[in-house]
């Protein structure tokens, strides 16, 4: 039966959520529960992309994300895809109505990190609009479920969380990033002198974008408006922690929200909800 297919292949991209981020799926869990295999068949697809370039070394990753691009968009016209990832993610495309040119933003950001060790402004945001916040968008179009007045007039607010998320990343990262990757991905920082002014200058341009996406967060329809806050939650918890670090410390160490303060933020941003406080 076809149906038994696509509930597997959705089944496959949650096991690679919940294996990968234990953050994103505390909020996914937050959603009401028709959101949940749309947002796992989501994410499945931009984790394996990301893994590609990140974790496949010795390997041609050229070669790899062509193929997986090929095949992403093979499987959205077909309508099927022998690839369970890839299966999930083009039922949600289809029926959501994502467009192409934010799937296309997003491989090539993916691309982009073939090829780019350092980045200039230009292509520090164009890098973080494919990597993050299309990725918002995405999520939006199934948050709105084909409401085009809300997810036009949520559109920025999504794409400044999105942008945030990836900023917080590069912080946490920079350890990974710039000793075992060679990247650097914030523009005209000298990173062999990363010192406070440098890290407040990134810290100020990433509170602009919390501050943004939370206005939106408060607009998102209810049934994904509490999942969507445990994130942001999260994320501005890890960025008061990158905040209070040392910039030494940030570049030799990846900083983290144990697992049992995540629960803590659950348990409050659920409280909240129900009282109607977000």
């Amino acid at each position: 039966m076809m149906e038994l297919f696509n509930l597997t292949t959705f089944k496959c991209s949650e096991i690679v959520t919940k294996s990968y981020s234990t953050s994103f799926s505390l909020g996914i869990r937050m959603f009401d529960r028709k959101l949940h295999a749309p947002i796992y068949g989501i994410y499945g697809f931009v984790r394996y992309a990301d893994e590609i370039v990140d974790t496949f070394h010795g390997y041609n990753k050229k070669r790899l994300l062509d193929d997986f691009k090929k095949d992403t968009f093979q499987a959205i016209e077909d309508k099927i895809s022998l690839n369970p990832i890839l299966h999930s993610f083009q039922i949600v495309v289809n029926k959501y109505n994502i467009e192409h040119e934010l799937i296309t933003a997003f491989l090539h950001s993916m691309e982009m990190d073939l090829y780019f060790n350092e980045y200039n402004q230009t292509h520090y945001e164009e890098y973080i609009y494919g990597s993050a916040e299309v990725v918002g968008l995405m999520c939006l179009r199934v948050f709105c479920e084909g409401n085009e007045e809300a997810y036009q007039r949520l559109k920025p607010a999504a794409r400044s969380l999105g942008s945030a998320f990836q900023k917080v990343n590069f912080l946490r990262d920079m350890k990974s990033d710039y000793f075992e990757r060679g990247r650097t991905y914030f523009p005209n920082v000298d990173f062999k002198r990363f010192d406070y002014q440098a890290k407040k200058e990134i810290e100020a341009d990433i509170q602009r974008d919390f501050d943004h996406a939370y206005t939106g967060i408060l607009q998102l329809p209810k049934s994904a408006r509490l999942g969507v806050y445990l994130a942001y939650i999260y994320y501005l918890k890890l960025f008061r922690k990158i905040q209070e670090t040392a910039p030494t410390k940030v570049m030799n160490e990846r900083i983290r929200v144990p697992d049992t303060k995540k629960f803590t933020l659950l348990v409050k941003s659920y409280v909240k909800h129900q009282l109607n406080y977000i």
